[in-house]
């Protein structure tokens, strides 16, 4: 079943300009952030040998994603131990690596799980910028036609804990990044010609007593956070969506300030970029008692306990709940009237978005951390294992392909014209 594209949910605020060509994919998870492409002819079926425009092999360490404006591919790598943080361009048409550019020497690097990298956070660009950052390490803004450094900083303190992990995005001139550390816990916003901050909120949420057990809380895990902000429109009212450890935030884009929470306590370390639409907010709690929630936002002022036997008195409130097949690195898709997921463990489910009831569930294998995206009718679901299952849009369960390349995915895909750009742990690809 495929959606026309006049009746897919933009409900994002974005500033980004829409080229006729789809040739760009700006930032983390696409144009609208929440991977939809409007592309079509894609390529259904791939492998090492077939369809395969070029590769391009990556040094280092890292599970950026690919933004793409124009010409240029943009990504992060660093050494594996954290100590060189890069920004490498490639050609779109020819893979050749157009600057592979050293950005930061870090003296004493922050620990880093082995299953995290030190070059995570994926770029946001738009015409003759692109905007880097390894988290509390460095942020910086390259000139995309020379890569001159127009500004950095390096000042924010946060310890990642696990290593970095939440990605920037662009509203109008601002920059939105998450700092969701062991330490500290704050959503910044930067104006983007200069990098000066705009606004900077704490987030209100009191981290004390917060253990599993609850007694006071002295590691990393339960106040640490990898998640990406969106801006979403709701009720007629830009809204940026920022997911912390243990609580999501709905803030005002200009301002930095708290419109409502909602306070999931039973969980952490939140690392997806929330959907909305159907005057509806979803997204995964995060890790240990994780759920999909489904939030119809609420006034300013509201504050809700998710698990709190007494219903809120706001017009915050839980829409449907589900703790079945949750996610807690693969980001939601929404299309049309249909959330589509896929947990870690390789099983993709479909749900209708404003009751939560299961469409279809299916195991389709293997271990997932990249974001799916749709286009075109399909549905493409990127596995650690380096295995792509292709499947159609809608209510009835359809694999249409499965195809394998020589390393994994962590990093999620990225759409250009009528041209895949698929990040393996260690090379680049154009399959068309």
């Amino acid at each position: 079943m495929q959606f026309p594209r006049l009746l897919l949910p933009l409900v994002v605020a974005i500033t980004l300009p829409a080229l006729a060509e789809d040739t760009n994919w700006p930032q983390f998870r696409g144009p609208t952030g929440d991977g939809i492409s409007t592309a079509t002819g894609l390529p259904l079926t791939w492998s090492e040998t077939n369809h395969i425009a070029w590769k391009t092999p990556v040094h280092g360490k890292a599970w950026s994603s690919p933004v793409i404006w124009g010409n240029q591919i943009w990504f992060t790598t660093a050494s594996e131990d954290g100590r060189e943080l890069f920004a490498v361009c490639v050609d779109r048409a020819t893979g050749k690596i157009l600057r592979d550019q050293k950005l930061f020497d870090i003296e004493k690097p922050q620990f880093a799980h082995k299953f995290n990298s030190y070059g995570s956070p994926t770029p946001v660009i738009e015409e003759g910028r692109v905007y880097i950052t390894f988290g509390s390490p460095g942020t910086a803004c390259l000139d995309t036609a020379t890569g001159e450094v127009l500004w950095q900083r390096r000042d924010f303190v946060c310890n990642h804990y696990r290593g970095a992990g939440s990605s920037p995005i662009l509203y109008g001139n601002l920059i939105f990044m998450n700092f969701d550390g062991s330490d500290h816990q704050f959503v910044v916003a930067l104006d983007k010609r200069t990098g000066k901050t705009v606004w900077r909120d704490e987030r209100s949420l009191d981290y004390k007593d917060l253990g599993p057990d609850g007694k006071p809380e002295s590691e990393g895990d339960w106040r640490k956070a990898f998640a990406t902000c969106q801006v979403a429109t709701l009720d007629g009212q830009p809204t940026l969506l920022s997911q912390g450890a243990k609580a999501f935030y709905g803030y005002v884009p200009e301002t930095g300030e708290e419109l409502w929470r909602i306070e999931e306590r039973t969980s952490h370390s939140g690392g997806t970029r929330p959907v909305a639409g159907h005057g509806l907010v979803f997204f995964p709690s995060g890790w240990s008692q994780g759920q999909i929630l489904a939030i119809k936002p609420g006034k300013k002022g509201d504050v809700l306990d998710v698990n709190a036997t007494t219903p809120s008195d706001g017009q915050l409130q839980v829409a449907w709940r589900t703790k079945r097949n949750v996610p807690k690195k693969p980001s939601l898709l929404l299309v049309g009237d249909l959330l589509y997921t896929i947990d870690d463990n390789g099983v993709a489910t479909c749900l209708e978005a404003e009751t939560g009831k299961v469409v279809w569930n299916e195991r389709i294998g293997g271990n997932y951390s990249a974001a799916p995206i749709a286009a075109d009718g399909l549905i493409y679901f990127c596995s650690e294992e380096g295995k792509t299952t292709v499947v159609a849009l809608g209510r009835e369960f359809k694999k249409l392909a499965e195809n394998t390349l020589d390393d994994g995915f962590m990093a999620s895909p990225a759409v250009s014209g009528k041209s895949l750009v698929l990040r393996t742990k260690t090379s680049l690809y154009r399959v068309e």
